[in-house]
């Protein structure tokens, strides 16, 4: 009897440990942060928790509302964006959401909720409305007003469904961070009257499909810019382009499927192709330019501007282009080219030539299928034909690994190239070939495969330290 009391004490104890409200307990700075990272309809549920939670909620610094909370109640949504916007006590509004948002249902009071979160002091906003059949109207104007003297907003996102129209230059002093992903600019005035109203822009990410929204040139001359990506999903002849004018700019990211034209000349313009004028880039530590179905580079100016680097990445087809001679790469470590593009040897003999530190070298081909026991490849034009009439100096001196994605073993061109750098490269210390698998009914291609990777295995390397590695691709 004493011993069923005991444990009936335990498991009473138990309970209450069970049933007791630890989080109330938190300092309340903790609690905001918890609440911060919640969506605004999970937030608002605490309120029923307890006479501390009821108020608690109008204290958290953000306000995020997305597709499910929109569903759920889709017939008091706008009263409940309202309630919350109005509700909240903090003196600085962290962040305002609207992600994944029917524009049917926020249309008519969206400009609004934009000038309450400014009038609280917002610091990130981000807007991504959906377009729904229920929708004819035009495009939601951005209210630019707001931004003409603000030193509260850090980020600021937009999509798709906005007109951006400024008609004088912008007074965004704290912004640092601004994605623009296919929002709509009234003309080439807007997009200069707006990023050049932004002195302390870090980051900046341009979504668009060429001069679709009207603009010709989309002129990017931010000083204090430091990261830019584009990505233009344009496909044909476009008439606009880009000029990046950005000397703090360290890490650049081009990526597109339309016909592109790069010059770094300052007046002259391509008319039949986009063109892209990166005048002043004096601070550049990587580049990735790639995606483009044709790019037309009119002469090599356009490597002056990525002299300084140390990591490039290029995706061309088809290449024709002046190589770079007499343009020296004096800090590049790092090179990526994709190997599935015509011409791309020729572009890698005068990089290995003009990059004399060069210490990590990559080849790309993400294109490579077998059908019927056949490789499919992209063939080159021709044998490396024009590799280095000497020895570059990377390749005595500095390079050190080497990695192939997609090395095709039975293309002349691909062994070719391999077998020059294996027999050049002194201090190289791993080269890794990743292949495609082979299944085991095609046993002939197999025993083929693996007689010419035997042969490439067997050549003399200068570097007699070098590790040999043979993988297959998943």
């Amino acid at each position: 009897m004493e011993h069923k009391s005991k444990t009936c004490g335990e498991n009473l104890r138990n309970q209450d440990v069970l049933n007791e409200d630890r989080i109330s307990d938190l300092p309340e700075g903790l609690l905001m942060q918890i609440l911060s990272s919640l969506a605004t309809k999970n937030v608002i549920a605490t309120s029923v928790l307890s006479k501390r939670w009821r108020s608690l909620w109008k204290k958290v610094p953000s306000i995020k509302f997305d597709s499910w909370y929109h569903k759920t109640e889709p017939h008091r949504f706008s009263e409940i964006v309202y309630k919350s916007l109005l509700s909240y006590n903090s003196p600085v509004l962290d962040s305002f959401y609207l992600v994944d948002i029917c524009v049917s249902e926020v249309s008519d009071d969206i400009t609004i909720w934009i000038g309450i979160a400014f009038a609280r002091h917002v610091r990130k906003l981000v807007l991504k409305l959906l377009l729904d059949e229920k929708y004819y109207g035009n495009l939601i104007r951005f209210p630019s007003v707001f931004c003409n003297c603000n030193n509260t907003l850090d980020t600021l996102e937009i999509s798709k469904l906005f007109l951006l129209d400024f008609p004088s230059r912008v007074g965004l002093k704290s912004l640092k961070k601004l994605h623009l992903s296919y929002a709509n600019f009234r003309d080439d005035e807007s997009v200069c009257n707006l990023l050049c109203g932004c002195p302390s822009l870090e980051d900046l990410v341009v979504q668009r499909r060429g001069s679709y929204d009207g603009v010709i040139t989309f002129t990017i001359a931010v000083p204090s810019l430091q990261r830019l990506t584009i990505v233009d999903t344009f496909r044909g002849t476009c008439r606009g382009g880009y000029a990046i004018n950005a000397p703090s700019l360290k890490y650049l990211n081009i990526k597109g499927v339309g016909l592109l034209s790069f010059s770094l000349f300052r007046t002259q313009r391509t008319e039949s192709y986009g063109f892209c004028l990166i005048e002043n880039a004096p601070e550049l530590v990587e580049a990735k330019i790639t995606g483009f179905t044709d790019i037309n580079l009119h002469n090599e100016n356009i490597f002056v501007s990525l002299t300084s680097a140390k990591r490039l990445s290029f995706d061309f087809s088809p290449f024709k282009i002046k190589c770079p001679t007499g343009i020296t790469f004096y800090q590049l470590v790092s090179l990526e080219l994709n190997t599935r593009k015509s011409e791309w040897s020729i572009l890698l003999a005068r990089m290995l030539d003009s990059s004399p530190k060069l210490q990590i070298l990559k080849f790309v081909n993400n294109v490579y299928l077998y059908h019927d026991n056949k490789v499919s490849t992209f063939p080159l034009a021709g044998e490396w034909e024009q590799r280095p009439k000497c020895v570059p100096e990377c390749l005595l001196f500095h390079l050190e690994t080497l990695v192939w994605t997609g090395y095709i073993w039975d293309r002349k061109d691909d062994r070719e190239v391999a077998t020059y750098i294996l027999k050049n490269a002194r201090h190289l210390k791993k080269a890794t070939f990743y292949t495609e698998p082979i299944q085991l009914e095609y046993f002939q291609t197999l025993e083929e495969k693996h007689e010419m990777l035997n042969e490439l295995a067997s050549v003399v390397r200068a570097s007699s330290s070098c590790h040999l590695v043979f993988e297959s691709s998943n």
